[in-house]
């Protein structure tokens, strides 16, 4: 028989007192389960679970299939599967582990991996949904389960308003408060015994000494309320379980975003028993926050600038010290007067944000996740290959099996998302990485397949989810053009002098028409003004700038004793900024001066820099479908961005599309007549002649695009 002492086993209370797990000389409790040795079973379990668990440099992000896959040199531009040979998104195998969904964000990708491995901070700075979450609960399935802790928070016969802390490991709290009520369970039942003994003693001699019931009945409900009164001194005794890791099968993730004081940095409850004995002890009322959750774990924080300063700074102190104690957040609480010994922090952080989040960010919270970890920028688009449509066909099978209840995708339904993926990247050969919405997509379409009873989900089925699955600014912008169409405010046929359709995005998937009128009027004796009107801001009030500079280098006519009146027409509240509107207002100007009238068939959308060069915008897609949608019949783009147009096939045979790179040929496309349209044409080309003429306009290094309104 083995002499080795059960985890549970409690010694006799005469050998402990009141407390059965009292301190030693070392600071442990005697008898305690974490003292214990581990059984030989949980410990080979435990070295199993090592050997089987793979190596953080081991994982990847392949993608395998139960069907062929056709060599790269085989694969065509227009396979939109990359060389997949399926039926079906049930071909594709799904990872198990987080970080090898990850698609496209191969940086963050490593950055999170070796983070993990060092247990560094890291701070993600992107656009909404580009996976940001996703890649912090991936690194906390990274991080070794075998550290976790679970915390108990003691009372302290000392001073009850500053609880004992102690950790032990993942488990052992929940067999320590057991064994701590079970002893106080025996307590009580001796407790209980030697009362009805001293209330029979008492009622008896009572009633046969004395011969008074009355007297009897009295002591005993005293006697019974005294006892009570003694016992709940044992519930002081047992611990609270503060941090419970027993179930955690990986390492903890704590989403904090948004969280308030208490949530993030713990609290104490308010007791409204303060007096009397009444009171609820101390160490039952602390309550842990995030950050002493994610002990051993991930602390998620999105939107990391929201937080506010007090809370920055003590999140501060948490990361820097490793330990954080619990206090009440409410100064007019109980709570308040109640401050624990230090609770292990011991967190890896991943602060996430837009670029905004940076301005706001408490500064010395930056520098100590840039002087502890890695910061990472989250890639909006990633450049289209035959792996990595493969991987986008992953993805639809990822949100298929996540979801759990939508029908397979066929392979013609994968191949319309990945023409979705392509066109709402804004660029050519690039992809989407903003997969949130991508996501929200195939949810759409999986649901209207799984309406109709289908087996699965087919391209019919996507094409009618993006009809449905618009965003709040298309299904706007929509209502805007049919309702200036009731009011004859869309005008698409015709010439008008000093008008102009020009085109502007809403949100960031969606287009409108948005006209422009240019009227010029003589000055009153102040000299010549540029007046525009419409809610501008800033870059579009210096585009405005710009254009004049134009109009007062191309024209021959003395503008100095004349204002020029710009008005962008119902621009709404939140008005206009971005400087894609540059041509349009040149154009408007130049033909209320000229006296010369502009097509109104027509729209037009580009930059414009002071030398009359046509620069690229965002948005060219979504705003190309708008004209269409407004009747126009040609829409004029900078030439540098013609490799960016993906509009849908309905509207391919609707509108032409006309590359510029010079305002003197967006004037030679948008003006009427032959005669004086050629003067004014040549007038411009003679005074400059084009700075694109001999070397194509560059995007902006990193792949950003500029995405004016």
């Amino acid at each position: 028989m083995s002499n080795e002492t059960d985890d549970t086993d409690v010694p006799d209370e005469g050998e402990q007192g009141d407390d059965p797990f009292p301190l030693n000389g070392s600071g442990a409790r005697e008898g305690d389960p974490d003292e214990q040795p581990d059984p030989p079973a949980e410990q080979r379990r435990r070295e199993e679970d090592e050997d089987e668990a793979p190596e953080i440099d081991d994982l990847g992000s392949e993608v395998e299939f139960d069907a062929e896959i056709a060599d790269d040199e085989e694969i065509g531009k227009d396979d939109l599967l990359g060389g997949l040979r399926i039926d079906s998104t049930s071909e594709i195998e799904v990872p198990d582990r987080l970080v090898d969904q990850v698609i496209g964000q191969e940086h963050a990708r490593d950055v999170v991996m070796k983070a993990a491995k060092q247990r560094r901070h890291v701070m993600m700075i992107g656009s909404p949904g580009t996976g940001k979450s996703m890649l912090a609960k991936a690194m906390a399935e990274l991080l070794p389960k075998e550290e976790l802790e679970d915390v108990l928070v003691y009372h302290n016969p000392d001073d009850s308003n500053e609880p004992k802390v102690r950790t032990v490991p993942a488990g052992k709290g929940e067999q320590i408060i057991d064994a701590h009520k079970e002893e106080a369970q025996k307590r009580d039942q001796l407790r209980s015994l030697l009362m009805w003994i001293v209330i029979a003693v008492v009622a008896g001699y009572a009633i046969l000494a004395m011969g008074n019931p009355i007297i009897a009945v009295i002591a005993a409900v005293l006697i019974y309320i005294g006892f009570q009164y003694i016992s709940r001194g044992n519930d002081a005794m047992i611990p609270n379980l503060l941090v419970n890791n027993a179930d955690t099968k990986t390492a903890p993730f704590e989403d904090a975003t948004g969280a308030h004081a208490g949530a993030l940095l713990g609290d104490v409850r308010h007791d409204p028993f303060q007096s009397g004995g009444m009171e609820t002890p101390s160490h039952d009322r602390v309550e842990a926050g995030a950050i002493h959750k994610a002990n051993k774990g991930v602390l998620f924080i999105d939107e990391i600038n929201t937080l506010d300063v007090r809370s920055q700074q003590h999140l501060m102190t948490a990361i820097q010290e490793g330990a954080f104690g619990i206090t009440g957040q409410s100064e007019r609480s109980s709570g308040a007067m109640v401050q624990t010994e230090p609770v292990p922090t011991d967190f890896v952080m991943v602060a996430a944000g837009n670029m905004d989040a940076m301005e706001n960010m408490h500064p010395a919270l930056r520098n100590r996740i840039r002087g502890y970890g890695y910061e990472v920028y989250m890639d909006d688009t990633i450049r289209d290959s035959p792996e990595m449509r493969r991987k986008y066909a992953r993805f639809v099978a990822q949100e298929v099996e996540n979801d759990g209840r939508l029908p397979h995708f066929t392979d013609d339904a994968v191949e319309e998302v990945i023409l979705e993926a392509r066109r709402r990247a804004g660029r050519k050969d690039h992809l989407t990485l903003e997969l949130r919405s991508l996501g929200g997509l195939v949810r759409v379409a999986g649901d209207i397949a799984r309406g109709e009873g289908a087996d699965a989900t087919t391209r019919e089925h996507v094409l009618e989810a993006k009809g449905r699955s618009r965003s709040i600014e298309q299904q706007l912008a929509d209502d805007y053009i049919e309702r200036r169409k009731d009011y004859e405010l869309q005008v698409s046929e015709g010439y008008q002098v000093g008008r102009v359709n020009g085109l502007a995005v809403m949100g960031q998937d969606s287009g409108i028409m948005l006209p422009v009128m240019a009227e010029i009027t003589p000055s009153q004796g102040m000299g010549g003004q540029v007046i525009a009107t419409g809610q501008l801001q800033e870059m579009a009030e210096e585009s405005v700038q710009n254009v004049s500079a134009i109009i007062k280098k191309y024209t021959d006519e003395k503008i100095s004793d004349k204002d020029i009146h710009i008005q962008f027409i119902q621009t709404g509240q939140q008005g206009v900024d971005g400087d894609s509107a540059s041509i349009t207002v040149a154009t408007a100007v130049i033909s209320a001066l000229e006296n010369i009238g502009v097509d109104q068939s027509l729209a037009m959308t580009g930059s414009l820099s002071v030398r009359g060069d046509v620069l690229p915008v965002g948005g060219v897609t979504h705003k190309i479908e708008a004209a269409a949608k407004a009747g126009c019949d040609r829409v004029i783009i900078p030439k540098a961005n013609e490799q960016d147009v993906m509009i849908e096939d309905e509207y391919k045979e609707m509108i032409e599309i006309i590359p510029v790179s010079h305002i003197s040929e967006v004037l030679e496309v948008a003006l009427e007549g032959e005669g004086e349209k050629d003067s004014l044409v040549s007038r411009l080309k003679s005074i400059t002649g084009s700075a694109l003429e001999s070397s194509e306009v560059t995007k902006p290094a990193g792949g950003s695009e500029p995405t004016p309104q």
